[in-house]
């Protein structure tokens, strides 16, 4: 009898399903592994200053590879919502230069992005919608009406945590082409930005300094940024005039 009332229950969204809470905990997993092995002392600034010739020279000898793994890393980083990626994309502006590396970040940033959604997605989704009821209908049906807008305008403002905004959207029933579409064309601008000052840390590195990642919040930097993500809301605010002239 309480077998049935637990499936019963995990099939309403009552309760998340242990049968779909894996993928958490292979993700819960690898945190621990990341941080418990020490690894996140490599995705620094000072470990980028203090291997970057072997860094630069095994790039130029082993360039398709050198992008491979890149891509394969980042998207790993995205997909376990691990600190560093912004030294990545950074690193990537250094042994890249800086158009290879935005095309290379987009995409592998996108597709961690893309991972950690549908494992968010799989695994709570049903759970999220449950504990919110009706409000959280009523919110799931105002962003999935202008679910890229929204989500356009979420990746372009800087504010928002990049692993907060891979999660809400998987929670809203934001489909997944909208999703990968939003978040490739929404982290373009900010890639460019650690790109490029990434291509810029050999002149860094010669002068003994550290990069001002803060360039992305400074207003010739932000300015075009919020101009993008407020022009990205314009569809919400065209479809809010003609409701109200209707």
């Amino acid at each position: 009898m309480e077998d049935t009332q637990k499936i019963e229950a995990d099939a309403t969204g009552g309760e998340p399903s242990l049968s779909r809470l894996w993928p958490l905990a292979i993700i819960v997993a690898g945190v621990a592994i990341f941080f418990g092995l020490g690894w996140n002392q490599y995705l620094t600034f000072d470990a980028l200053s203090e291997h970057r010739q072997t860094l630069l020279q095994w790039t130029s000898e082993n360039r398709f590879l050198a992008i491979m793994l890149f891509i394969i890393g980042y998207a790993v980083v995205v997909a376990f919502s691990l600190p560093g990626a912004t030294w990545i994309t950074v690193g990537g502006g250094f042994v890249f230069g800086t158009v290879l590396a935005i095309t290379v970040v987009v995409f592998a940033a996108t597709l961690g992005a893309v991972a950690i959604f549908l494992i968010a997605r799989y695994a709570l989704a049903d759970f999220f919608r449950a504990k919110m009821g009706g409000a959280g209908e009523r919110m799931e049906a105002g962003f999935r009406e202008n679910a890229l807008s929204y989500l356009l305008f979420l990746r372009l403002v800087p504010v928002f945590p990049f692993w907060f905004v891979n999660l809400v959207p998987a929670f809203l029933g934001v489909s997944l082409r909208t999703y990968a579409i939003g978040t490739f064309v929404g982290i373009i601008p900010g890639s460019a930005v650690f790109c490029s000052v990434g291509n810029g840390l050999g002149a860094v590195f010669d002068a003994g300094g550290t990069p001002d990642l803060g360039i992305i919040l400074q207003p010739k930097t932000l300015g075009p940024i919020i101009a993008l993500a407020i022009l990205s809301l314009v569809p919400i605010v065209y479809k809010w005039i003609k409701s109200s002239e209707a």
